[in-house]
C-alpha cells in the first residue's frame, strides 16, 4: 500500500464530514439566514430617510427608531382598520345568514317540489357527525394555530431586531467589512453598496407611487357603486396589489369583490372588470415608465426574477427579486464593455412596406387622373384640341 493512501482516505473522510455537517447547520440556519437577508433589504429600504435625518444632526440610532416606529405604526393601522372592516362584515353576514338560508330553502322547496323548513335543516346540521369531527379537528387545531402565530410574530420581530441594527449602524458595519479588504475591493463594495441602497429605494418608491394610483382608482370607483368602507379597501387594493408580486392584484381584488357582492351582486362584477383593466394598463401603461426612472429593469426580466425568487424563497424571494436582480444589473454593467452596433438591417428590423402591388397601382391611377387635365365634355377624356396641342 502507498504511504499516501491512507492519509488520503482520512483527508476524504475528513471532507465528506465536514460537507455533511455543513449541510446540516445550512439546513437549520436556512430560517435565520432568510430572515437576515430580509433585514438587510430592509435596511436598504429606509438607508436614504436615515441618511437624511443624520444628516440634519440627529443620532443614527434615534434617527433609525423614528423611520421604524412610523413604519410599525402604519403597519398596525393598518392592520386594525382591515380588521374592524372584516369584523362588521361579518358580523353583518351571521346576522343576515338566517334570511339567506330562508331564500335558499324557499327556492329549493319551489324547484325540487319538495318540504324542506330551516329548523329541520339546522336540527341536521346541528347533530350530524361531520360537525361533530370538524369541531373536534378545530380544537385540537388551536394548539397549531398559536404556535404558528407566536412562531409568526417571534420571526418578524427578529426581522426588526436585525434591520433596526443594520441600518442604525450602516457605516460601523460598512468600516468593518471593508477593513479586511485591500482598497481597490473597499471602492468596489462601497459602490455596490451605494448601488444596492438606490435601488431598493426606487423599488419601493415606485411601487409606493403605483399603490397609491391604484388606490385612488380604485377608491373613485368604490365610491361610484356606493360601496361601504371605500377609503379602507382601497388603501387595501393599493398595498397589496403592490407589494404582493403575481398574484396581488387578484388577491387584493377578492375583498372588495366580496363587500360589493353584498350590495349587489352585479357591483361584484364591475369590480373584477375594473381590476383586471386596471392590471392590463398597469402592467404595459404606468409600471414601464415609472421603474424605467427608478429601477430600470426590462419586465420580461422583473417577471422571471419573481419566478425565480417564488421557486427559490417562497413569498420572500417574490418580493425581494425585483430589487436585487437590479442590483446585480447595475454592479455589473459596469464590467461589460459594449460596443457600436453596425448599420445593419437586421439590427433594426425589417423596414416598413410601401404596400401591395395592387395599392401601389391604385394609387399610381389615383395620381395620374388627379394630374390629367379633364375634357371640355366632362367625359374624362382631353378633347381634340387638347390632343393636337391646339
Amino acid at each position: 500500500m502507498p504511504r499516501w493512501l491512507p492519509r488520503a482516505m482520512i483527508l476524504a473522510l475528513a471532507l465528506v464530514a465536514c460537507f455533511q455537517l455543513g449541510d446540516w447547520a445550512f439546513h437549520q440556519l436556512i430560517g435565520l439566514l432568510i430572515n437576515v437577508l430580509i433585514a438587510f433589504f430592509l435596511a436598504l429600504a429606509v438607508e436614504p430617510a436615515v441618511s437624511a435625518m443624520a444628516a440634519r444632526g440627529m443620532r443614527r440610532g434615534l434617527a433609525t427608531f423614528l423611520v421604524f416606529f412610523a413604519v410599525l405604526i402604519a403597519s398596525v393601522g393598518f392592520v386594525v382598520m382591515l380588521g374592524s372592516i372584516l369584523a362588521s362584515q361579518i358580523i353583518d353576514i351571521v346576522e343576515s345568514f338566517p334570511q339567506y338560508l330562508d331564500s335558499l330553502i324557499n327556492w329549493i322547496n319551489e324547484t325540487f317540489r319538495t318540504e324542506l323548513s330551516r329548523v329541520a335543516v339546522q336540527d341536521s346540521l346541528l347533530h350530524s357527525d361531520w360537525l361533530q369531527r370538524y369541531v373536534q379537528n378545530s380544537a385540537t387545531g388551536v394548539l397549531d394555530i398559536s404556535a404558528t402565530v407566536l412562531g409568526g410574530l417571534f420571526r418578524l420581530l427578529t426581522i426588526f431586531l436585525f434591520s433596526f441594527y443594520f441600518a442604525a449602524d450602516g457605516p460601523r458595519l460598512r468600516r468593518a467589512l471593508c477593513s479586511v479588504l485591500p482598497p481597490a475591493k473597499q471602492a468596489e463594495v462601497l459602490r455596490a453598496w451605494e448601488i444596492a441602497v438606490d435601488k431598493t429605494g426606487g423599488y419601493l418608491y415606485s411601487r409606493g407611487l403605483m399603490a397609491l394610483i391604484s388606490g385612488v382608482a380604485h377608491y373613485i370607483l368604490l365610491e361610484i357603486l356606493g360601496v361601504p368602507y371605500a377609503p379602507a379597501l382601497a388603501v387595501w387594493v393599493g398595498l397589496v396589489s403592490q407589494f404582493i408580486p403575481t398574484i396581488g392584484t387578484y388577491l387584493a381584488g377578492a375583498l372588495p369583490m366580496l363587500i360589493a357582492f353584498t350590495v349587489a351582486p352585479w357591483y361584484a362584477l364591475w369590480v373584477l372588470g375594473f381590476v383586471v383593466i386596471y392590471q392590463q394598463f398597469e402592467n404595459y401603461v404606468l409600471q414601464p415608465k415609472l421603474t424605467a426612472k427608478t429601477v430600470d429593469i426590462h419586465p420580461a426580466v422583473a417577471f422571471g426574477s419573481v419566478i425565480a425568487g417564488t421557486a427559490l424563497l417562497g413569498a420572500v424571494g417574490a418580493l425581494i427579486a425585483i430589487p436585487a436582480v437590479a442590483t446585480l444589473q447595475a454592479f455589473l454593467g459596469v464590467y461589460v464593455k459594449r460596443y457600436a452596433v453596425t448599420d445593419d438591417p437586421r439590427m433594426h428590423g425589417p423596414a416598413p412596406r410601401a404596400g401591395s402591388p395592387l395599392l401601389r397601382q391604385i394609387r399610381r391611377s389615383v395620381r395620374a387622373g388627379v394630374g390629367r387635365p379633364a375634357a371640355p365634355d366632362g367625359s374624362g377624356k382631353p378633347g381634340a384640341d387638347a390632343a393636337d396641342g391646339r
